[in-house]
């Protein structure tokens, strides 16, 4: 750009948060350079397994793990390093296993693409913990209707035409929403025999048949559905699917780039070092290396530092790494708890104890049953784009490779007395307990298994923490979650919860067994009870939703972020991405990082024009 400038806004970071929000920004007029540390294996030529790792939806494993794109994290539990230790997943000298995804589209390039929105109640208490109504659901409710175009309600699609919209669905926003159709993903009459006689029995144990048949007929057991949402019963995963095929930040991104390519500038293989300043303190650009698989969570890292660089923005800079990563770059930048800067000799720009805290996630384990007998859906599956199954997807969008894996799913409360289900247990085809290095291949060896995975939303635990390992940018940060009455949850109740979601997973499967559909469970195994169960659920636990560790809030509070996502202290600088929530929302929070990062870019266009800089500022 002529003044000295290179654009508007760098947006650093190309996922949910990023992604959405650099799109956004182009659309509405502006100049915007997005920065990504990975590269876009989807467009390249003869990487092994692309791009059918990326689009399939059931391979989404294997794009976890794929060496083209996959960042290898691996973050602590406990901090009592006995207690660490009893987890089987856990990597001596390194730590449990946390995929992350360094390549376009960030962790929605290889995620299992559910698209299941927070809850009112979710909103409501971020508006409450933020002081801004903004956040609030009914706020918020127009960006879901801004992001989301759903497919699987064409009634209520076509009834939206006139004005008729009580579900409180997007039909026209730009992330396609589908569901894998049972008759189409499971040929299988056995599998499909299985899941109806559970989710009967869960249904009976939940609400009662009655009630269950009548929420069919309200809500078609959809879980985002705004009259239901919060309902306990069964209901199907909704997929950010177009055709069956994976969608998300990077198909957003380049759509925009391709239509506006004098505004959506994308930087692929820059990872971002630092943020620059001005005189007065407030941020003016960023400095990179530019380069593949420069940061060390990459398999295969290179060896040399990768050329150095900088950028200029005119307006702001906004960082989108992620939970992770954005608190490691604002501490790498002088941003952060003075102690933590001071040990790794970089000098404090802005003390700010807040960066790095308050790292929550949800709480996640698997009951394994064995099946009586394998399944056929599974006889010609080899997970290759060029197997039976997979010419099928190709040619007919049919066949089970058109779903992520889940095959039933239901909410329930883990105690009667909260107002909102805080339970999200689905049943996957295969044999998943959780994430270490090849969990993939282990994942598609389980033609007999299905496991029956828990999932607690609104956890207790806000104990977490992000630290720098070195003031090394490559090196990937020290990420120590404190899980259970290790961290802020003393009164044990998220462990209490997830206990009671393996005693309904038990109650759902006692009728498969005495139908004989299943010989019986696997893991935890049926003797596990009481303290065991509950010894069971603190040594196998894990999460995926790594949030909240740059949390809005009061700096007296730990906040680190303004309710317009502008960091405390630092003009121009703001943050759209998982860490800015207090809590974390709903049950799969990428929804609501799409729906933050449309807020985010109304929040940005709404500066004025005054906050434009001169060249020599």
């Amino acid at each position: 750009m002529s003044d000295g400038f290179d654009c508007d806004y760098i947006v650093v970071g190309s996922g949910a948060g990023g992604g959405t929000l650099a799109a956004r920004l182009a659309e509405e007029g502006m100049h915007v350079i997005l920065l990504e540390a990975g590269g876009d294996p989807r467009s390249e030529v003869g990487i092994d397994r692309f791009p059918g790792d990326y689009d399939i939806p059931a391979f989404h494993p294997f794009a976890s793990e794929h060496p083209a794109m996959a960042w290898n994290m691996f973050v602590e539990h406990f901090a009592d390093a006995t207690q660490a230790a009893r987890d089987p997943k856990r990597v001596p000298g390194k730590g449990v296993l946390y995929p992350r995804a360094g390549t376009l589209g960030g962790c929605t390039a290889h995620n299992a693409m559910i698209f299941l929105t927070a809850q009112a109640c979710d909103w409501d208490l971020i508006a409450h913990l933020s002081g801004d109504p903004g956040w609030g659901s009914a706020s918020m409710a127009r960006y879901q209707e801004r992001v989301e175009a759903c497919r699987h309600r064409p009634v209520w699609r076509w009834l939206a035409r006139l004005g008729i919209t009580p579900t409180g669905h997007g039909w026209r926003g730009w992330l396609p929403i589908e569901v894998g159709k049972p008759r189409e993903a499971l040929a299988d009459t056995k599998l499909r025999h299985l899941l109806e006689v559970a989710g009967i029995a869960a249904a009976r144990r939940i609400t009662g048949l009655r009630a269950s048949i009548e929420r069919l007929f309200q809500g078609a057991l959809d879980p985002n559905d705004r009259r239901t949402n919060g309902a306990e019963g069964l209901c199907y995963a909704p997929l950010a699917n177009d055709g069956h095929r994976r969608t998300g930040a990077r198909e957003r991104v380049l759509s925009v780039a391709k239509r506006y390519p004098e505004r959506l500038r994308v930087e692929l293989n820059a990872l971002v070092t630092r943020v620059l300043f001005d005189a007065d303190g407030g941020a003016i650009g960023v400095e990179y290396r530019s380069g593949r698989r420069l940061y060390r969570a990459a398999p295969n890292p290179a060896v040399a530092d990768g050329a150095l660089r900088t950028l200029r923005a005119r307006r702001e800079v906004i960082l989108s790494g992620g939970a992770f990563n954005t608190p490691q770059l604002l501490m790498l930048s002088g941003i952060g708890p003075r102690a933590e800067l001071e040990r790794h000799g970089i000098t404090v720009r802005v003390d700010l104890p807040g960066v790095g805290t308050n790292l929550q996630d949800r709480y996640e384990v698997c009951v394994q049953s064995k099946l009586a007998h394998t399944w056929e859906s599974l006889e010609q599956v080899r997970y290759e784009a060029d197997d039976p199954v997979g010419l099928m997807w190709a040619q007919k969008r049919t066949g089970i490779y058109i779903s992520n894996g889940a095959a039933l799913a239901f909410k329930r409360k883990s105690d009667p007395a909260l107002d909102e289900a805080d339970l999200f247990i689905f049943a996957l085809l295969g044999n998943f307990k959780g994430y270490f290095p090849g969990y993939s291949k282990a994942l598609a060896t389980g033609p007999d298994v299905i496991s029956w995975a828990i999932l607690k939303a609104r956890t207790d635990n806000r104990a977490g923490t992000v630290r720098l390992r070195s003031a090394d940018p490559r090196d990937p940060p020290l990420v120590q979650f404190h899980y259970f009455e290790e961290g802020s949850d003393h009164a044990g109740r998220d462990l209490r919860a997830v206990a009671q979601g393996v005693a309904f997973v038990r109650e759902a499967t006692a009728p498969l067994k005495r139908k004989g559909l299943i010989e019986g469970e696997l893991d935890p195994g049926e003797d596990i009870r009481g303290p065991a169960l509950d010894d069971w659920v603190r040594d196998h636990a894990w999460g995926h939703h790594a949030s909240c560790s740059c949390p809005i809030g009061k700096l007296s509070d730990g906040g680190v972020l303004d309710g317009r996502l502008r960091v405390h202290g630092v003009n121009r600088l703001r943050i759209v991405d998982a860490s800015i929530f207090p809590r974390i929302p709903g049950y799969f929070i990428v929804s609501a990082v799409y729906m933050a990062a449309e807020r985010a870019a109304d929040l940005i266009l709404e500066q004025p024009v005054c906050a434009r800089r001169s060249a020599s500022a």
